[in-house]
């Protein structure tokens, strides 16, 4: 079996699938039959051999058959953090089992139901087919020909939909925004929609929705996210292998193009002025264009003053942090997803801790649930107050180039504006050519918009004083000690 076969199937049998019903009805339907325990006690033989005794008691045992039907396995596991963690860790050795206990066209199904008390709830949990896919969803061809429909590559993530989008006051408007592009993409007056905020706010699920609600309603729809880093890499493969033609002749044949973190873009001259004209293009022809920034695009740094007016024709819309009541609901919600009921107090504390983004919040959840399945820990206050501590750190304020020019001059004891003068004197261009280094290193900045800050050098000038202070790094035990504590001084700055 090829690889690409093996993947198929495997997609084929890791459906994971869960309904509303009632629990009368649960209780049938979850009724063991023989020829589901029989297949998979024989899965469990195999896999007994294949990982260490805590392995199994933790993540197989609990795993039970339900029932055979239509060549398909269904087995109940306890939540849906259960689910994932065992596709993630143990998924090639699930496939390969399956198939040699059942055969390869034989499919694997999920149902995530919560025990309280013995009995089953009235509900199963609601979970997407694939929260971490090994390979990116497909729904068409992305051979970069206009006219071909076939297995189009969307890098769509099915996890992110409406539904599990938690909506509150900070996010109201970019979600009505969002839904109203999702249900007439190319038909409102949002062309394009732009989405800013803080990293960590949900702006990459809110885009990928808006995807994922249309190929939904339209499987022959072309959507395509990708990150402005990713279109980048691919402009540049494209220049390098010599097929521009086809690169832009595939985004210029996308219905829905979403574009996350467009700040990216800053600096990338060339890419900017192709990603206008395919701007310009889809926009001409009524298709969709959806972008994400951490900042509004009128602050954007470094971009092209045409793309900016094109990214201000349609809406542009921010979210802001979520207030106690939304973390808490956020909580709440992602807490069920899992299967796991919080008590309010371990709720309520972990959101009045962990304020800086929703993506913060998820990684406490998930640290919590850990430690109470992995390590037996009673889920309690004193849990929850471990789990905010180790979360404490906060990340690091970005660094500015004025900060390093500041920084290295002191250093060196020189006035900051002498780093900017045109004085080849040794001590003087040594300071300069480390401000230059430590930009690069500790900066975004395009190697222009470094250049400018150094009284308008070159590109290559700036390359010329990196390469020279690697070279000291290597030769000149005094440079490298210098360097080390200027590094030291920005980070603990």
């Amino acid at each position: 079996m090829s690889e690409n076969t093996q993947f198929d199937t495997l997609s084929l049998f890791t459906e994971q699938q869960t309904t509303n019903t009632t629990e009368q009805g649960l209780k049938g339907t979850l009724k063991p039959d023989k020829t589901a325990v029989a297949y998979w006690t024989k899965c469990l033989e195999i896999i007994r051999d294949n990982v260490t005794p805590h392995v199994f008691n933790t993540w197989f045992e609990p795993i039970k058959a339900l029932y055979w039907s239509n060549n398909q396995l269904t087995v109940k596991v306890p939540s849906q953090f259960f689910c994932e963690w065992i596709e993630e860790q143990f998924y090639s050795l699930l496939q390969k089992t399956i198939s040699q206990v059942i055969g390869e066209d034989a499919r694997l199904q999920y149902q995530i139901v919560v025990d309280s008390n013995d009995t089953l709830e009235e509900r199963t949990i609601k979970v997407p087919a694939f929260r971490y896919p090994p390979h990116p969803v497909q729904n068409e061809s992305r051979s970069g020909v206009p006219g071909d429909r076939s297995l189009f590559i969307t890098n769509l993530n099915t996890y992110y939909s409406f539904d599990n989008f938690v909506k509150g006051e900070s996010n109201q408007l970019a979600f009505a925004a969002a839904h109203a592009v999702s249900q007439k993409p190319g038909k409102t007056r949002f062309k394009p929609l732009v989405i800013y905020g803080d990293t960590g706010l949900g702006k990459t699920h809110l885009v990928q929705a808006i995807g994922n609600s249309i190929v939904q309603k339209n499987r022959n729809a072309r959507v395509l996210y990708i990150t402005s880093e990713r279109f980048t890499m691919e402009f540049i493969n494209a220049i390098q292998n010599n097929t521009v033609n086809e690169f832009i002749n595939l985004y210029r044949s996308i219905d829905v193009l979403i574009v996350d973190d467009i700040q990216f873009f800053s600096g990338k001259e060339k890419t900017q002025d192709n990603f206008f004209h395919t701007f310009n293009a889809l926009h001409q022809d009524g298709k969709q264009v959806i972008l994400t920034s951490d900042k509004p695009p009128r602050d954007l740094k470094d971009v092209d003053d045409r793309l900016v007016s094109r990214y201000h024709w349609g809406l542009i819309v921010d979210i802001q942090p979520p207030d106690l009541e939304m973390r808490m609901a956020i909580l709440q919600r992602k807490s069920q997803n899992e299967g796991f009921e919080l008590p309010n107090d371990i709720i309520e504390y972990i959101a009045k801790n962990v304020t800086n983004s929703i993506r913060e919040l998820e990684g406490a959840l998930t640290n919590l649930i850990v430690r109470y399945s992995l390590d037996n820990r009673e889920l309690n206050i004193e849990l929850a107050q471990e789990v905010v501590k180790g979360l404490s750190k906060k990340e690091p304020k970005p660094v500015t180039i004025t900060e390093i020019k500041k920084l290295v001059a002191d250093f060196y004891k020189q006035p900051v504006e002498i780093l900017e003068s045109k004085s080849r004197k040794h001590e003087i261009a040594l300071a300069r050519q480390m401000a230059i280094y430590l930009a690069k290193q500790m900066t975004q900045l395009s190697l222009k918009s470094i250049g400018s800050n150094f009284s308008n050098r070159d590109h290559s000038t700036v390359l010329h004083s990196c390469q020279t202070i690697e070279n000291y790094l290597v030769t000149d035990p005094s440079v490298k000690s210098a360097y080390e504590t200027l590094i030291k001084n920005l980070k603990n700055r």
